[in-house]
């Protein structure tokens, strides 16, 4: 055989060996994909998982910067009975004191409970048995991820936490009808309020994760981020919401009321500072979590109604406010239906009839103007826009309801009853944007609930005021109008909010409202009393709704049941207000004996306050910083406070700015949970830190 033969033939041996495995593969993979594909995926399921990324809901925060609703984490404890490193000899020799410590903590069960089921899951090997049922709080977690066992972490002591936020309003009912709720935890939906409004801006956007098995090992993987959720920005003030909160419920339990509502306005922009809806669950307790009566609740309003009335008739009937009305014995009727007065007035001046409320002396004069022609009376009610709903952003605002002639139910009674308030029908909001154009020389407003929108700090979105008419009337007609709103305070309905400090211009209304769906005769009639207005009457800042429905201890007036609520409202304002208030409300005289708590701070910035209030203080010596102080009947005693490099000083009763400026100066990272002063801290004072330790603080 020739050198040739055998190389043919050596290169044709090679050539089967290496192609025989190749087609016993090739077979090999035709059969797995067209035979066994089901009995090699199914095991394979779940090895690879797409997974949303939930993305943090941006909170709501007050004019102030505080948050008004916010996700606080909470957590779990789980424990992995099977874990690698959870031996017999580690679990039974710390048994006892874990079982201790959760008795302690939880104070639920003794500790001889928490030790047989903690046995008892080990012996069934449970990978995830839950402790306990109870959520707890990121600065509970730091305490219990320190208890025995726990601390040696997942793999040597099977400790394991869930993490569950959960939306939080930190100042509880305070606004929170307007603040609103959501669907559910996580990022669903807002149910009502601004949480609702402003639900896309809030919620942001989910991402996208990818979850793989690589030998053996989990991989996270995020594929697409999530865009976390804007903050949003109110123009709410939570400390003058809790002022108007506090007035309104102590009223409301005074006269065992239906509901209650109370909103102050920005007069110059719209913008709410406070808004109440507070509605009677049982005897004596008031809460907030029913319907937004102050935007939803069309009732027909009474004599607040009075000055659209006077506005057109001193705008369109060129009325003098001079002339006189006579009003006669106190009552008066129309076809088959009487109207009264509280009082028989005689013969008095239109700026009396409007100061007393007089509802004969109004109807008259509406109907010896437009007994001929109806329609002019409503058209120019429609032309101030009283007709059409605000606008706000919140959903579920009341639709106004203002008859027109030839409608089904128009009747020769309609006109005088609609110029006092009844056959009309408005929310306590569209009234007061009424009432704030005055005050605002004629230019109303939309009221604004929102000022802007932030991310990370930044502003994304502002929101400029709205004006929804600019003039509703003539200069001449609002100066008139302002006239009288002062009129009423200075002279008539709602004399007993007069004060020497600073004026109020607004009315006063006692409505009967009809009690059930058949209307007045079958149901009879229960009373709703309001006064709203603005202040300070010369230079308006602010202006004032306060409705009670229902009150029925037998008084009902408005000037006594609302107008006392509205007084303590503007007075609290008032005083709190730079730029309102240029004399102290309480003399010299009234302040002497009076020293207030004061929060511990330096030493230098408590000086300068006492001196400028004029508040007796008595100092130790040799204080050259930091203080602590104690309120006497004659001074404030101020004594210093002890701080040792190495040691934990306490903070509690301390703001958060000077907690947090001694701690981060001593070398601790600290961490705030909470608004208000410092009522707890993780870390007990006097023990020993090293620089870097995390201390928590919790405000109050």
């Amino acid at each position: 055989m020739d050198i040739k033969q055998k190389i043919k033939y050596r290169f044709s041996f090679i050539y089967i060996i290496l192609i025989l495995p190749a087609l016993l593969i090739i077979k090999e993979l035709f059969w797995l994909k067209t035979f066994d594909a089901d009995k090699y995926q199914s095991p394979l399921k779940g090895e690879v998982s797409n997974l949303i990324v939930n993305t943090n809901r941006g909170d709501i925060l007050d004019i102030t910067g505080k948050k008004i609703a916010c996700y606080v984490p909470n957590y779990r404890i789980y424990m992995d009975m099977n874990a690698s490193g959870l031996t017999d000899e580690i679990f039974n020799r710390s048994l006892d004191s874990l079982a201790q410590s959760l008795s302690r903590f939880f104070r639920d069960r003794t500790a001889e409970a928490y030790k047989k089921e903690l046995q008892a899951a080990r012996t069934k090997k449970t990978r995830y048995y839950l402790v306990h049922p109870r959520r707890i709080s990121y600065t509970d977690l730091q305490v219990v991820k320190n208890f025995p066992i726990f601390k040696l972490g997942r793999n040597n002591g099977g400790f394991i936490t869930e993490q569950n936020d959960h939306r939080e309003l930190p100042f509880g009912s305070l606004a929170a009808r307007t603040i609103g709720k959501l669907y559910g935890e996580g990022t669903k939906g807002g149910m009502v309020g601004i949480e609702n409004a402003y639900d896309d801006i809030l919620k942001g956007v989910e991402g996208l994760a990818v979850l793989r098995r690589i030998s053996g090992n989990w991989i996270h993987e995020v594929v697409v981020k999530p865009i976390e959720g804007c903050d949003v920005i109110t123009h709410l003030d939570i400390s003058i919401q809790d002022v108007a909160e506090h007035a309104l419920r102590k009223q409301l339990v005074k006269h065992d009321a239906r509901y209650g509502v109370a909103i102050l306005m920005e007069v110059q922009t719209g913008a709410i500072k406070a808004i109440v809806n507070l509605h009677r669950k049982t005897q004596g307790i008031y809460i907030e979590d029913h319907l937004n009566y102050a935007i939803a609740e069309s009732t027909e309003p009474g004599s607040t109604f009075k000055l659209a009335s006077m506005l057109v008739l001193l705008d369109d009937a060129g009325i003098n406010i001079n002339d006189s009305i006579e009003t006669g014995n106190g009552t008066y009727t129309y076809y088959d239906r009487t109207m009264s007065d509280s009082h028989g007035y005689g013969t008095i001046s239109i700026k009396e009839a409007f100061e007393k409320s007089s509802n004969i002396g109004i109807s008259k004069l509406v109907v010896s103007n437009y007994k001929d022609n109806q329609r002019r009376f409503i058209d120019k009610l429609y032309k101030m826009g009283l007709n059409k709903p605000l606008g706000i952003e919140l959903k579920g605002e009341g639709d106004p309801v203002i008859k027109y002639p030839g409608d089904v139910s128009w009747s020769g009674i309609s006109l005088p009853w609609m110029s006092i308030g009844y056959e009309v029908k408005m929310a306590p909001i569209q009234i007061l944007a009424l009432y704030n154009a005055v005050a605002n020389n004629g230019k109303m407003m939309r009221p604004m609930f929102v000022k802007e929108v932030t991310r990370n700090g930044k502003i994304v979105e502002k929101f400029d005021p709205i004006v929804l008419n600019s003039a509703i009337c003539s200069k001449a007609t609002i100066q008139t109008m302002q006239e009288l709103l002062v009129g009423v305070v200075e002279n008539g309905t709602a004399k007993n909010i007069k004060n020497e400090f600073y004026s109020i211009a607004g009315k006063t209304g006692t409505a009967q409202i009809a009690k059930g769906t058949e209307g007045y005769k079958s149901g009879g009639v229960e009373y709703q009393a309001s006064f709203v207005g603005y202040f300070p009457a010369g230079n308006p800042k602010y202006s004032c709704i306060v409705v009670v429905n229902g009150p029925s201890n037998n008084v009902y007036y408005g000037n006594v049941v609302a107008g006392t609520v509205f007084r303590e409202i503007a007075d609290r304002v008032y005083a709190s207000d730079y730029r309102l208030n240029r004399q102290p409300l309480l003399s010299e005289i009234e302040c002497q004996g009076v020293f207030p708590f004061s929060k511990g701070g330096k030493l230098e910035e408590l000086s300068i306050i006492c001196k400028e209030l004029k508040i007796n203080s008595i100092s130790h010596n040799n204080i050259i910083d930091w203080v602590t102080t104690q309120a006497t009947d004659s001074a404030i005693i101020i004594k210093p406070k002890a701080i040792t490099d190495g040691l934990v000083p306490s903070v509690i009763g301390m703001g958060a700015k000077d907690a947090v400026s001694i701690l981060e100066n001593l070398g601790l990272n600290v961490r705030i949970q909470g608004v208000g002063r410092v009522v707890s801290q993780s870390l007990k004072a006097g023990t020993k830190f090293k620089k870097g330790d995390t201390v928590f603080i919790g405000l109050g």
